[in-house]
């Protein structure tokens, strides 16, 4: 089976993780290393961005 691309790139995602102060797990154990707490923080995030730009587009 392939692998699905993610719909985040890998640059929007590192700038989540420094802004949410968990990059430097990332740096040391990869994605795989993160708390599940920080990856759904990370998720909320993302969606808050997200939401922000679609209100700035109208």
């Amino acid at each position: 089976m392939g692998r699905r691309k993610g719909i985040m790139s890998e640059r929007f995602k590192e700038e989540i993780a420094k802004e949410l102060g968990f990059y430097d797990v990332v740096q040391k154990d990869g994605w795989g290393g993160i708390r599940a707490r920080d990856a759904g923080n990370m998720v909320k995030r993302a969606i808050e961005l997200a939401e922000q730009q679609l209100l700035t587009k109208r």
